[in-house]
């Protein structure tokens, strides 16, 4: 299990970009075990395996990191170079997860050079989830995403990651003998270290207002009921739960669009 605990942000920094109605933009989902992008129309590109092929089959992201720059460069080439004009530049927003760190945005910057963005922004990807189920974001909010991989528990407020702890353990390690209620009981575990060392008022704020429950394993049968009982709190899943942060993202993207100096949470 990982921990991450930062003080309070300022606030993101915000980088400006011509403006320019018909400027490409993609909001990419690079995830462990599936790749979304969708466009600046709110319209899905494509949702697929997270996979490249050259010498065999690839799998670039595992457990939450990027481990194949090179690798994922080329599924990004295979999906998306086709669809740009030879002369675009598009401007791409990347959700990031909470505990990736500078390794994650750089390795997946990197990859993303394939396309010859004009302008490549990261987004975390617990606000991401956030801005696509239209939360308030001025108040404590808690974020549970679980994945194929990994699962993370992230309090933002504000809108910027305060705290964040991650298990790698998603729906890919459920089976017989790995129940889903181990996920739901890691969580808790999560949740409740968060409570102990958080000196503010904010992780119990933002239980008592309830839970976003985000990621795939939200599309699991009694998956809100029983994380609902297990942390005492309200569960509010996402519509779409697997596809949030993608479409957040996409949100994002229109935003920067329409207010090209302006903040949309993002950062360079």
């Amino acid at each position: 299990m990982t921990t991450f605990r930062r003080p309070r942000s300022p606030g993101p920094r915000h980088r400006p970009w011509p403006r320019c109605r018909q400027c490409l933009g993609i909001a990419l989902d690079l995830g462990s075990d599936r790749t979304r992008a969708w466009g600046c129309d709110g319209k899905p590109l494509f949702d697929v395996p997270t996979v490249a092929f050259g010498d065999g089959v690839v799998r670039p992201v595992r457990r939450g990191a990027v481990v194949d720059t090179a690798a994922a460069a080329t599924l990004l080439d295979r999906l998306l170079a086709h669809r740009l004009p030879r002369s675009a530049h598009p401007l791409l927003i990347l959700t990031t997860p909470a505990l990736g760190g500078v390794a994650f945005r750089a390795e997946a910057r990197a990859a993303a050079e394939v396309l010859r963005p004009h302008t490549v922004l990261t987004v975390p990807a617990a606000r991401a989830v956030a801005v696509a189920a239209d939360a308030d974001l001025t108040r404590p909010l808690l974020v549970v995403d679980i994945g194929a991989q990994v699962t993370d528990v992230v309090l933002l407020d504000d809108g910027a990651v305060t705290d964040a702890r991650r298990t790698t353990l998603g729906t890919d390690d459920t089976d017989r003998r790995t129940p889903a209620a181990r996920l739901t009981e890691a969580v808790g575990t999560m949740t409740t270290a968060m409570l102990d060392q958080d000196r503010t008022s904010r992780t119990r704020e933002a239980l008592r207002r309830g839970v976003l429950l985000a990621g795939g394993g939200a599309l699991g049968p009694g998956t809100g009921p029983r994380l609902a009982e297990r942390l005492g709190a309200p569960v509010r899943t996402v519509p779409g739960p697997h596809t949030a942060a993608v479409r957040g993202a996409a949100v994002l993207l229109r935003s920067a669009h329409d207010h090209p100096c302006t903040g949309v949470g993002v950062s360079g």
